[in-house]
């Protein structure tokens, strides 16, 4: 009985070894598994990446910035005049007796006419009398002010013109989503960055951690966090007339799993935070379990970004790239680069168990299953050697099971 239950326990620690970690509770893949994954053809194919400081490098260029997008940081040109903007045109002549002021007025401070306001046309014209149509669209102040004294100077006293805006209706910034007064504001003439736009709008509703902005310019778009515009200034850029600002709120999480002090979707809590910050917050490395080389960063990454990063993605489909990261914390210099390293909203990280931990793990699987094997038969042979010693009465009977001898003395009759 004793052989067959050492057998049955033999058989199926060969049984458990050739399974290897399958039929071992565990809470996700062994880091062999992660690295190995990628070469089965019946997964889901993603791309496995190390983290070096060129890495990190392209990851930073490739987080989420308006400046991104648009890097031109001149100030936009001078806005121009397009059909429907109201305009008022002022005339002066140097004297009297001239084209538009009478000869009986004298001398007089601001010898000068202001033509009623009007609109420029569906042709893109302005009228001015004795000058005729004036092309007002495509053309700033300065170049319809030039086109009018071009058209009066052999007629009028050595004239002059002013050209001013009343009403802009084309050079406008719509700004959109979560501010105060959100709608169409006009363009200033005095160049604005995207912060005074945003404070003209009465600025963001929500609070500025959890705000994204989004900026669309000429079918272009960017998104940026809000603090972006904030500490770095660099993102602060000039806006341009036609330019679309939407402002929402998304608050931003990752989530952990694996040997962490905690597995669960986590808040930002700010309006950004690095890998080494989002291990920090999910209670860090278990100390008994986690295998510090083992930390895992699983995101998605568009095609350009996965091939400056030295993926080959034409064995993808789809404009995301599915790619893990792999971080070193055993190494010293991991903390640096995970320092450096910005999470995205809806990133994950996984950190692997130790090799240590999962073979105590199947050291204890196999005792569990021995001693559930030993019990019955155990309690089978007592049960066998205590009927005989009742039915013949045999004293001092030493019964061995296991590691150790009890003996048990039954008195003579």
């Amino acid at each position: 009985m004793r052989g067959l239950g050492i057998l049955l326990s033999l058989l199926l620690l060969v049984v458990v070894a050739a399974g290897g970690c399958a039929v071992m509770p565990i809470s996700g893949p062994s880091s062999w598994d992660v690295w190995a994954g990628q070469h089965d053809p019946k997964d889901l194919p993603y791309a496995f990446v190390r983290i070096t400081p060129k890495v990190a490098d392209v990851l930073g260029k490739a987080a989420p910035r308006l400046v991104g997008e648009f890097p031109d940081r001149s100030r936009p040109k001078d806005i121009v005049f397009g059909n429907g903007d109201i305009v008022s045109v002022t005339i002066f002549e140097a004297s009297s007796g001239g084209l538009f002021i009478p000869a009986e007025a004298g001398v007089r401070p601001g010898n000068f006419i202001t033509i009623p306001a009007q609109a420029v046309d569906v042709n893109g014209n302005i009228a001015v009398p004795y000058a005729g149509e004036i092309r007002a669209r495509g053309r700033t102040a300065a170049e319809i002010q030039k086109a009018i004294v071009d058209a009066l100077k052999d007629r009028a006293i050595e004239p002059q013109v002013i050209v001013s805006s009343v009403e802009q209706r084309t050079s406008l910034i719509t700004v959109l989503g979560d501010v105060t007064r959100p709608g169409r504001l006009p363009a200033q003439l005095t160049p604005e960055r995207i912060l005074d736009t945003i404070s003209r709008a009465g600025g963001t509703a929500g609070p500025g951690p959890d705000e994204w902005i989004m900026l669309e310019r000429v079918g272009r778009r960017a998104l940026s966090p809000f603090g972006a515009l904030i500490y770095e200034p660099a993102n602060n850029i000039y806006i341009h007339p036609n330019d679309i600002i939407y402002v929402y709120r998304e608050p931003q999480t990752y989530l952990a799993f694996g040997a962490l002090g905690t597995q669960q979707q986590i808040p930002f809590g700010t309006w950004r935070i690095t890998l080494a910050e989002a291990v920090a917050k999910a209670g860090g490395l278990v100390d008994g379990a986690a295998d510090p080389a083992s930390v895992f960063l699983y995101r998605g990454e568009t095609r350009d970004v996965a091939e400056a990063i030295g993926i080959d993605a034409s064995k993808f489909q789809g404009p995301i790239i599915p790619v893990i990261y792999n971080i070193n914390f055993r190494n010293p210099a991991g903390y640096f680069l995970a320092t450096t390293l910005e999470m995205r909203n809806k990133d994950v990280v996984y950190v692997s168990n130790s090799v240590s931990t999962e073979a105590s793990k199947f050291l204890n699987y196999i005792r569990l299953i021995n001693a559930t094997l030993n019990d019955p038969i155990s309690s089978a042979i007592n049960a066998y050697t205590l009927k005989n010693i009742i039915q013949t009465g045999t004293a001092n009977t030493a019964i061995i099971t296991g590691a150790t001898a009890p003996i048990i003395n039954v008195p003579a009759p």
